[in-house]
């Protein structure tokens, strides 16, 4: 069954895109027409996209590799921040921190920095302080919860990136094609799908476009998530009856040689007491 149908992107305004003028021509494949100065993009196209990028997403979640979710733009927020928190999954909604792929081990710094901050909070190092010195330490706790607190359990580099508006987001896209990490994206009729692996041609300026299409994906994650966690069961279940089948055939292996052993000192015996009798 499709995860998204025509009706539900139409209804959210998926469909939208810019002015004639404001196009970029490496979008002409997905748009169906123009009208009122309007560029109309193909919905037939964007749910085969979806469903393509939603696949792709749920096998990487199934391989317990993370995904980061991009999006700074005001009407794209709240609705990533809590669909990839419903997956456990990290995002940048703030600022994008430069080099943050491309230079990683100096934000997981940053990040072990909050850490620490909070250990001599609460073990009393920092009550010995002055109440300035306090202010200047929560602040700056602060401004990294702020910009970082997302991607405080990402300790590696992610599998992939979901980015909405690859214009706004252009040097979080960089970073990504230069480390070769894969990119999901939504991108509109004003923007080059030329870096993107999966394109999801739709409107990028609505919060009930942006809303529709991260569903979509955010189910197929999930579906990944439990999967993983049933196969996890499964072999954790295997590995119990395994030792008892090893155990098994450990005590047959040692039957068959004591067996063996005894065979052959039957067999030496009988060779000794044939030598003795023809001596």
């Amino acid at each position: 069954m499709s995860r998204v149908n025509f009706d539900t992107l139409l209804e959210a305004g998926c469909h939208f895109g810019h002015l004639k003028r404001k196009w970029n021509p490496a979008m002409a494949p997905y748009i169906f027409m123009e009208r009122n100065g309007i560029h109309i993009i193909d919905l037939n196209k964007t749910v085969a996209k979806v469903e393509e990028a939603a696949e792709a997403l749920k096998q990487i979640a199934k391989s317990g590799k993370k995904i980061l979710f991009v999006a700074t733009k005001k009407q794209a927020k709240q609705v990533v921040a809590e669909k990839a928190a419903s997956v456990n999954m990290p995002y940048v909604i703030e600022r994008w921190p430069g080099g943050m792929l491309t230079n990683f081990p100096t934000i997981r710094k940053a990040v072990k920095k909050m850490a620490t901050i909070d250990k001599l909070t609460n073990d009393g190092t920092y009550s010995n302080l002055s109440k300035r010195e306090v202010l200047q330490i929560s602040r700056q706790r602060a401004k990294l919860e702020k910009n970082l607190g997302s991607i405080a359990d990402l300790t590696r580099l992610p599998s992939a990136l979901f980015v909405v508006d690859v214009l706004k987001e252009n040097i979080a896209v960089r970073e990504a094609n230069r480390l070769g990490i894969p990119v999901f994206a939504i991108v509109d009729t004003n923007s080059d799908p030329s870096n993107i692996d999966f394109v999801i041609p739709a409107n990028d300026d609505a919060t009930k476009s942006v809303e529709v299409i991260l569903d979509a994906c955010c189910a197929a994650m999930a579906e990944g998530l439990e999967e993983r966690k049933a196969e996890k069961v499964d072999m954790e279940a295997a590995g119990e009856n395994a030792p008892k089948a090893a155990k098994k055939k450990s005590t047959k292996a040692r039957m068959d040689k004591a067996e063996e052993d005894a065979i052959n000192a039957s067999k030496a015996a009988a060779f000794m007491s044939k030598a003795e009798e023809e001596a």
